[in-house]
């Protein structure tokens, strides 16, 4: 059996199928990853009677393909929270996992063969105590979507037990697990965000899954980036990285700033008290979204909000407004409320989305909900700060959207989410958003009554409008209405664009097997609604 190895007075490490980490608070141990489970045998030698728990940095098998013996002895299991279903659902991934034609190159059939329960997740920004120990989670992309690094002051020494994200000095343990979609590069930049992370954490000791112990982490990480943006540069992916990492918001006006990281865009308009508001927080500086859409695919973070301290003198983020639902502008929203204190502001017209998303039968909603603290009337004057801001119902792309209309540094400001795309005139109506026939007629009418000066989008360049733009909104409106009934055959059956005669909802319901139920409410659509 291998040998236990110390690191320090109080940590040791096990070389299993990955390196797997004891740190020892008296007779006590936590447990950095698990690997096969040896090393429950092994701690015994040196007077551990009591595992607090295992945490795991990253879901896959090398790190935990032992952790039913940990359920067995009732040991706790902690994992990374955007990582949790490849843990306690992994059994509902492989019967989804497409095998045949597969363009899914994100290393996620590595995961577990079995489920396992968790005892809980760990979340990104987290502090989390274990006996006398306290563990900081510092969300880490680049060798899985999910990762996660742990902080953990101990014997004197800052110590970072950091996956698979580095294995030493100029090395990485596998470039093929950073490809997350098909000839994609995304976790190659993202593990270069990650580690200039890291090394702003100033560890003394970096303690990776395979790989040596780094005892300069600041020249190993230094090395490791250098070499990851040399590949970055000779596969021309992600070119403005370093640009992004140093400003990645751009000044429209004085006082409203364009995060160009993210997606969907986000916008920051700033007051002169020095707080902040923000316009969608969806993907906060993504190098590429990962293939699938399951949670383990999907995973926002806040890399860009410290910049908006430094380098432009907000104090404070008083609440995020959102535009609508979807899951690229809203995914960060609990991340900032449970980690920064942010208020969620949602319109009244998709509040109960956000916040009951399991009982809508709509794309792109979010896996968790989201409390909303404000719920938002529509056409009613809404005060912050120095601002007035003004939310119309603006259905098209989808039923449940507004346009948020306000006023800064002299200029009337429309926020449009995802109503147009391209060069602002583009459809982008998607039919199980619920779109309506007419709808881009009503956004034109609308577009043109509010007159701004400038368009900001969800996914966009900003839009300072040109002459003759709303007159162009109107024909285009008016002709997707007319293809819609030139097309449909409503005067035989009226089922609107959207082609359904009924909703169910809720539209998911948890309910154990002969276990009755009664669906509390029906709704019958037409093309009026």
């Amino acid at each position: 059996m291998p040998a236990l190895t110390p690191v320090t007075d109080h940590v040791y490490r096990f070389d299993d199928t990955c390196h797997v980490y004891a740190v020892i608070d008296g007779g006590a141990a936590l447990l950095i990853d698990f690997g096969s489970g040896a090393i429950l045998d092994a701690l015994a030698g040196i007077g551990i009677t009591t595992i607090r728990a295992v945490l795991m940095t990253h879901h896959h098998r090398d790190q935990g393909q032992g952790l039913a013996a940990a359920v067995a002895r009732g040991i706790p299991i902690h994992v990374p929270h955007a990582e949790q279903d490849l843990f306690h659902s992994v059994d509902h991934f492989w019967r989804a996992r497409n095998v045949d034609n597969n363009y899914n190159m994100r290393q996620d059939r590595f995961a577990l063969l079995e489920p396992v329960p968790v005892a809980g997740t760990l979340r990104d920004y987290q502090t989390v105590a274990f006996g006398g120990l306290r563990v900081e989670v510092i969300p880490t992309p680049g060798h899985t979507i999910g990762a996660i690094s742990l902080r953990v002051s101990v014997d004197g020494r800052t110590l970072v037990f950091c996956g698979d994200l580095i294995a030493g000095e100029g090395k990485v343990w596998s470039l093929a697990a950073t490809q997350w979609t098909y000839n994609g590069g995304e976790g190659i930049a993202a593990t270069v965000a990650s580690l200039v992370t890291l090394k702003a954490h100033a560890p003394d000791l970096l303690l990776p899954s395979h790989g040596e112990i780094m005892h300069d982490p600041q020249a190993a990480i230094d090395r490791t980036v250098a070499a990851l943006w040399e590949m970055l540069q000779a596969r021309r992916h992600n070119l403005r990285l370093f640009q992004f990492i140093d400003a990645p918001y751009r000044a429209l006006t004085p006082h409203l700033l364009f995060n160009q990281t993210s997606e969907s865009r986000a916008y920051a308009l700033l007051s002169d008290s020095g707080k902040a508001l923000l316009i969608d927080f969806g993907y906060d500086f993504t190098t590429g979204l990962g293939a699938g859409t399951d949670r383990g695919s999907r995973r926002p973070w806040l890399y860009t909000i410290d910049k908006l301290k430094t380098r432009h003198g907000v104090s404070r983020i008083d609440a995020v407004m959102l535009t609508h639902f979807h899951d690229d502008h809203v995914a960060g929203v609990n991340l900032l409320r449970d980690t920064l204190g942010v208020a969620c502001w949602a319109a009244e017209n998709f509040a109960d989305i956000l916040q009951r998303p399991h009982h809508y039968d709509l794309p792109c909603l979010w896996y968790d909900p989201i409390p909303v603290d404000r719920v938002l009337p529509l056409e009613q004057p809404i005060h912050w700060e120095e601002y007035t801001f003004t939310l119309y119902a603006l259905p098209g792309h989808t039923r449940y959207a507004v346009a948020i209309a306000f006023e800064v540094d002299g200029k009337r400001v429309l926020a449009t989410g995802d109503q147009y795309q391209g060069a602002g005139d583009e459809y982008n109506h998607v039919y199980q958003n619920d779109y309506d026939i007419d709808d881009y007629v009503a956004s034109a009418a609308l577009y043109r009554r509010l007159n701004p000066d400038l368009i900001i989008t969800g996914h966009w360049e900003p839009l300072d409008v040109p002459p003759g733009y709303f007159d162009n909104l109107d024909a285009r409106g008016a002709l997707l209405a007319k293809l819609h009934r030139d097309l449909l055959p409503l005067e035989a059956v009226d089922t609107g664009a959207g082609g359904f005669c009924a909703v169910l909802y809720p539209y998911q319901i948890d309910a154990a097997p002969a276990q009755a139920f009664r669906d509390r409410k029906s709704t019958r659509l037409n093309s009026s609604h």
